[in-house]
């Protein structure tokens, strides 16, 4: 994460107020509008297909351990993967 200056893009009297709170110490301001994991890359959809690629391959007979296995990931995240989509596929009662 790249810094900028606050002389440089806040009034005077805004960086006066501020510095009442937290003089000389680095703050993070956060964006207005909140953006969603993995929506300025592809990141968010690759793990959905791998995901999706480890229950077909469940489904299919592979056993978990193979999964984790192939897919370099512990059997606790294999396991993971396929309670949260069989959580997906149940209808909201």
């Amino acid at each position: 994460m790249s810094y900028i200056s606050a002389e440089e893009v806040l009034p005077q009297e805004l960086i006066e107020a501020i510095q009442q709170y937290v003089s000389g110490r680095n703050i993070y301001i956060p964006c207005k509008e909140k953006m969603v994991w993995g929506s300025r890359t592809e990141t968010r959809q690759y793990y959905a297909g791998r995901d999706r690629e480890i229950c077909l391959k469940h489904r299919n007979g592979i056993p978990v351990k193979r999964l984790a296995d192939e897919y370099a990931l512990s059997v606790k995240s294999i396991q993971r993967i396929l309670r949260s989509a069989k959580q997906q596929e149940r209808p909201a009662s």
